[in-house]
């Protein structure tokens, strides 16, 4: 566009230099006829004669839509008065008014519009030694005409290269990007199932096969570190369970012989200490595994209400003894694809910590619902709710209340196995007390489809 318009201005400034060029050239040849002429009968004559050849001489001149020249005229005029001589189209009347009630600068060629006429005409004007004044007038429809040519044709240009340009960029973006949205559906399968796996590499030189190398290489890496936890978190576990399990059978064996009372309860302590200790080490590592994103799981469909409801009827009688009341609301099965055995610990986990910290009579509510997409797993008490220092640190490791005799593990683990399984929890104090943990798991797509349908089933 701003080429266009810097061509178009040298164009239009070109094509009215070189008409005041023949406009100056031809005012001056008439000026001379009709100063040399002779003021006889045959001066109007001769000058008009003259003026009609150089009318005739227009270069270019496009044709009007009527046999008369309308595209030059001549006229010889005093300051006051009629016109003395006239060549051009009608009579001459509303251009010699047009000119007297336009102000001009002198030898210099001036625009002037005519009543009657459409398109106005570029005049020059030159003083005779009689007094009077000679004007030849050049219509400018021929460099209007010029200039519409070349605006239609940058138009049509102008058209063809925005669509021209449009197709390159979409087929190049839409191509680009479509390698792009390969490389991150790989990725994505890539984090939720096997390291193993690697983003397509079109070989290129360009900066998408840059991008696809380079994840692949940092999956390389990735898949070794977590190859390297794997092996590091398996050793450890056999190591030190091995020996665990040796020292707790050992006393198991040792209980079982007489022994008196104040020996007999101390190993009974000392079962229950390498328990705890089993049960941390154990936890620690599925932590730490998830944690990395290396949680190895066995995902299969999974009923979430039977798995709440079983869950909820195993603690009944644990609840009972507390003093403790448990309801379940759930709107019906809610599946999910997920490992069982995890997610059996991770509820087992938050009723473990109902459990553990509230105080007699308190009301625990387990409530389960689905949407579109997300499955809703809500456990809240009337309880005293969470400390108010760790209420930001909840599902940090090792973080627990001043009264919590456990190892801080339990909101950790239930965090890293629902962000394994791609959800989210969150953990707050109710505004009329207690505490509230929500979790939310995605659905597996056969619940998916069938929300809509039961959705539509419950409106009719």
């Amino acid at each position: 566009m701003l080429v266009f318009g810097m061509l178009h201005r040298f164009v239009a400034s070109d094509i009215q230099r070189r008409s005041d060029a023949w406009l100056s050239g031809e005012v001056g040849v008439l000026s001379d006829v009709a100063t040399r002429t002779p003021k006889d009968r045959l001066y109007r004559r001769v000058v008009g004669e003259v003026a009609e050849l150089a009318s005739r001489e227009v270069p270019n001149h496009q044709q009007s839509s009527s046999n008369e020249n309308d595209a030059v005229f001549f006229l010889q005029a005093g300051d006051n008065g009629p016109a003395k001589l006239w060549v051009g189209a009608g009579d001459g009347a509303s251009n010699l008014a047009a000119i007297r009630s336009t102000r001009m600068a002198p030898d210099v060629p001036f625009d002037l519009r005519v009543k009657g006429f459409r398109i106005p005409f570029r005049v020059a004007a030159v003083r005779i030694d009689d007094g009077s004044s000679i004007y030849l007038g050049l219509s400018e429809r021929d460099e209007i005409h010029v200039l519409k040519n070349l605006r239609v044709r940058f138009f049509t240009l102008w058209v063809a290269m925005v669509l021209l340009g449009f197709a390159i960029v979409f087929y190049a973006t839409r191509k680009m990007l479509g390698r792009v949205s390969e490389i991150t559906e790989a990725a994505s399968r890539i984090g939720q199932s096997d390291l193993s796996s690697r983003v397509p590499d079109t070989k290129g030189d360009d900066e998408i096969g840059h991008l696809a190398r380079t994840l692949n290489h940092m999956l390389d890496r990735i898949e070794n570190t977590v190859h390297q936890l794997h092996t590091i978190t398996d050793s450890l576990a056999h190591d030190l369970r091995s020996p665990l399990t040796a020292i707790r059978g050992k006393l198991e064996t040792t209980l079982a012989t007489d022994l008196r009372p104040d020996h007999t309860e101390a190993i009974v302590t000392s079962i229950d200490e390498l328990d705890r200790l089993t049960e941390f080490l154990n936890t620690s590592l599925d932590v730490a595994e998830a944690k990395a994103d290396a949680l190895r799981l066995n995902r299969t469909e999974v009923d979430l209400d039977e798995l709440v409801r079983s869950m909820s009827d195993l603690y009944e009688p644990s609840m009972s003894d507390r003093e403790l009341q448990l309801e379940v609301h759930s709107e019906g099965p809610v599946r999910v694809l997920a490992d069982a055995a995890l997610l059996h610990r991770v509820i087992a986990n938050l009723l473990d910590n109902e459990l553990k910290h509230l105080p007699a009579s308190c009301l625990i509510c387990i409530s389960l619902r689905s949407d579109e997409h997300m499955a809703t797993l809500i456990v809240e008490d009337n309880g005293p709710g969470f400390d108010a220092e760790v209420g930001h640190h909840l599902f940090e490791q090792r973080v627990k209340g001043r009264a919590s005799r456990g190892h801080g593990l339990g909101l950790a683990f239930v965090e890293a196995v629902v962000r394994v399984h791609g959800g989210q929890v969150a953990a707050t104090n109710r505004n009329e007390g207690g505490a509230r943990i929500t979790a939310k798991l995605p659905l597996c797509r056969i619940q998916e489809r069938e929300q809509p349908e039961a959705l539509a089933l419950v409106s009719t």
